[in-house]
């Protein structure tokens, strides 16, 4: 099988090739990354049978490589150190997964599970893990430009896009901005009691103070939000079923 190993610390990728090249194997590496942005261009070019992904990188996460990759029809293994909120994803979704420093028995156990697991299998438990690991039913969390940020939902107040990117404004004044649209966060935030009144907000319906018949939302921190008129019918409609009303 030809691999890829893509994980931002050196040391990890050479250890984890010294335990490939010791062990009987028909892995054969032909590709080491540091980056979601080289792991495109190297996979989509050499088309890997198997990639060893970390799931936290310099410039994004795992996911985010799947998610940018053209072809996935290579088998995944995640290597991790043991973050709760990483375990309980990959865990969730069934994924195969490796802890930081590799175990060489681990290490074969996760080769002979993975070379037997069908395509579409795989694929689906990718999915569940990859929504295990960016919501869940109190929390988001965040790729930021350094660092992973977990979010509070009760204390999201609202969030705004901007050319592709989305800041996440909360109760206490934080600003955090992150690198994807805001219809990545959509459905998730729709199931706990967030709205879409515009194009470029999604708003929090507990921290809404009033509606002005305008076509302004007013939160309680005095921050107003513009209603368009395509989703304003819409809005009303949940504003008020929120409220009781």
């Amino acid at each position: 099988m030809k691999a890829l190993l893509v994980e931002d610390k050196e040391y990890i990728r050479k250890g984890l090739l010294h335990l490939l090249q010791s062990m009987e194997t028909d892995v054969e590496v032909i590709g080491e990354c540091g980056s979601v942005k080289d792991a495109v261009v190297v996979a989509n070019t050499c088309k890997p049978q198997l990639v060893f992904l970390d799931i936290n990188l310099s410039d994004g996460t795992g996911f985010d490589f799947l998610d940018q990759t053209e072809h996935l029809d290579f088998k995944v293994i995640f290597i991790t150190a043991y973050e709760e909120y990483a375990i309980r994803a990959l865990k969730i979704g069934a994924v195969d997964y490796l802890l930081k420093p590799v175990d060489v028995e681990e290490l074969k156990l996760a080769l002979a599970k993975v070379k037997t697991l069908p395509t579409k299998e795989q694929k689906q438990q990718l999915k569940t893990a990859k929504q295990a690991w960016y919501q869940n039913d109190s929390t988001l969390v965040l790729s930021l430009s350094d660092s992973f940020q977990v979010i509070d939902l009760q204390e999201l107040l609202y969030c705004e896009s901007d050319k592709g990117y989305t800041s996440f404004h909360l109760a206490n004044g934080k600003k955090y901005i992150a690198s994807k649209p805001l219809k990545e966060y959509e459905e998730h935030l729709e199931k706990v009691n967030f709205t879409r009144p515009h194009q470029s907000f999604m708003v929090n319906l507990k921290f809404i103070d009033k509606y002005d018949r305008s076509g302004i939302i007013h939160l309680k921190n005095g921050k107003k939000i513009p209603v368009s008129l395509r989703k304003k019918e819409a809005f009303l409609t949940t504003f008020l079923k929120y409220n009781g009303f």
